[in-house]
């Protein structure tokens, strides 16, 4: 049977894309497509191309009711297993889920699947006993080809970083293992508001008050207990009322607005400012027929305001609302992306949607870069290219007023190094492999292999690698031992000789010296300074003492020094460069 619909370029490849994946490979695949971008399509798309059974799971019944009505649209049946839409149907070609409803009856799924979609699938976690992951396993046991595919517009969990480990683009985002293998499609936010299928972002700063969250204690995953959010915004309902009375200001010349409150408090106080007769307000305590009876008059422009807390983020379609209000703190660029999301469909007559931020979340809407957390407020997303393999990674760093790159964070390159192709029967082709060149490293004393820097047993070798954290409590725990926070270096040469002085942040100095004359300590020195020369951007093998200091202002200084003493000096024994762990740094507070 023909589509009904004729897909849009991005989604036909979408699909090419994951049917080109699961012939060759059985490992599990994410397709990265905005909010508005018509996943359901997609899904559809592949469901009708389906010849055994498969399970479509979503983790709302919105979505579940969603996705089966467009692949009903194809006049094909699909059934519906889902409390939440009393229905429990589950013989059919092809079942929409709820993810709640399948993990509560699994003795109703005992037959032979042969592809799971996850719709908004970050949501699945790397926790084994999850629901997901329970579904997953059972399905895999009648069949061990079983294909799984995850579908969402943000790849990303806020404690996990990035859900998947491998990009089709040659590139790796994780060296651990994910809940998905490969991302086989990605289309970005600007690519589809460019292209008129989105509404274009208004992106405003608030002007007027903020919050500042600032000081609010986080959890792991970057979140603020309810509590102390109450607590802060209790001594500001000032800013809550100056805040809202510019809402309805802006508001004036827009059709609809959704205000995202921080807690049910909140939510409630916000609610109290603006006009009863034109306002709705909907939290996770919400009565089913109310909520829905309260989403059918917002979306037929009964109401204008809507505010929520943590509930309408994902699965809720109004397309003509053209203002968004975020008045809830979050470090979750997932989350975000979703809230701005809700404003971002296209509706007759709306030009663009206003969206501004009153809680300072500070979020690059279209290039979040998440696969580590924000080291400090002044991190960009810099691009860094590899000495070893010349790929151009994007790591959190600093930039001049020039815009050139003066620090980075980065510590393994993300490239993917194609395989060499092997000849004569039987030959399989290999997965790719991570390019082995490190930004930053700790050498392994047992074999001298490169590892990560949080590693605590050596890659290569296996042996255990001494914990930094460790060489630094047992060198302080010694009176014959110097320990220094080193604030900087300075470089001095007389002869074949180089030294270098260890300055610490209370005035403390260790030195050591380098014999250029001999191979050996030549290699030493490029080995522990060179190889980390201008922040591992290019590294170095020097040779003349005189090239040295001419670059000195290049030179990484190492976080602690450890020296023992002998009979009449310091000997300098452990440098420990790109230290993590829970002593103070120099000059840290």
């Amino acid at each position: 049977m023909n589509a009904p619909f004729k897909l849009r370029p991005y989604q036909q490849e979408a699909v090419d894309a994951t049917l080109r994946h699961f012939r060759k490979s059985d490992e599990s695949a994410v397709v990265v497509l905005p909010t508005g971008a018509g996943k359901s399509l997609v899904i559809a798309e592949l469901a009708r191309l389906a010849r055994r059974k498969i399970l479509v799971l979503t983790h709302v019944k919105e979505l579940v009711e969603q996705n089966h009505a467009k692949y009903q649209s194809y006049g094909l049946t699909g059934g519906i297993f889902s409390a939440g839409l009393k229905r429990k149907e589950n013989l059919h070609q092809v079942t929409f889920a709820s993810v709640q409803s399948v993990s509560a009856n699994l003795d109703q799924f005992r037959d032979e699947y042969s592809l799971i979609i996850i719709d908004e699938c970050h949501r699945v976690s790397d926790d084994d006993s999850s629901q997901y992951q329970t579904i997953i396993d059972l399905l895999r046991q009648q069949n061990t080809s079983l294909k799984v595919l995850g579908l969402t517009a943000t790849p990303y969990r806020l404690a996990m970083g990035w859900i998947y480990r491998y990009h089709y683009r040659g590139f790796v985002r994780s060296e651990q293992d994910k809940p998905f293998v490969h991302c086989i499609y990605e289309l970005p936010l600007s690519y589809m508001i460019n292209r008129g299928y989105l509404t274009k972002p208004e992106l405003v700063d608030a002007a007027v008050s903020q919050y500042d969250f600032s000081a609010l204690p986080q959890n792991r995953f970057g979140e603020y207990a309810e509590k102390d959010v109450n607590q802060l915004l209790s001594k500001h309902q000032r800013v809550t009322r100056a805040i809202i009375e510019q809402v309805m200001e802006l508001a004036v010349e827009r059709k609809a607005v959704m205000i995202f409150a921080a807690t049910v408090d909140h939510a409630k106080e916000i609610t109290g400012y603006l006009p009863v007769h034109q306002t709705a307000l909907i939290t996770g305590a919400t009565d089913q027929n109310e909520r829905d009876s309260l989403i059918q008059g917002f979306k037929q422009q009964q109401l204008k305001y809507l505010v929520n807390v943590s509930v309408l983020t994902t699965g809720f379609d109004a397309p003509h609302v053209d203002f968004i209000a975020i008045l809830r703190p979050t470090q979750s660029v997932s989350l975000y992306r979703q809230i701005v999301g809700r404003g971002l469909r296209l509706h007759e007559g709306k030009q663009d949607c206003l969206v501004i931020d009153y809680a300072g979340n500070n979020v690059n809407l279209h290039h979040p870069e998440v696969g580590e957390k924000k080291p400090n407020p002044d991190s960009e997303p810099v691009q860094v290219f590899c000495p070893g393999c010349g790929f151009a990674n994007v790591f959190w760093g600093k930039t001049d007023s020039d815009g050139h790159v003066i620090e980075h964070y980065g510590r393994r390159c993300q490239g993917l190094l194609e395989p060499v192709e092997e000849d004569g029967p039987g030959a399989q082709s290999e997965r790719p492999e991570q390019c082995d060149f490190r930004f930053r490293f700790k050498e392994c004393p047992h074999c001298n292999a490169e590892n990560d820097i949080a590693a605590r047993n050596c890659h290569q070798c296996k042996k255990a690698i001494i914990d930094p954290d460790d060489q630094l409590k047992d060198a302080l725990k010694l009176k014959d031992a110097m320990v220094i926070r080193c604030a900087g270096i300075t470089l001095s040469g007389t002869g074949s000789k180089l030294k270098i002085t260890y300055h610490g942040e209370d005035g403390e100095e260790l030195s050591e010296s380098f014999d250029f004359s001999k191979p050996a300590q030549r290699n030493v020195f490029s080995k522990l300074f060179g190889r980390r020369f201008a922040n591992s951007q290019a590294p170095r093998e020097f040779g003349r003492i005189d090239e040295v200091l001419e670059m000195q202002a290049l030179m990484p200084a190492p976080d602690f020094v450890i020296a023992r003493k002998q009979k009449h000096y310091w000997q300098v024994q452990e440098r420990i460069f790109d230290y993590q762990g829970n002593y103070r740094k120099a000059y840290e507070t």
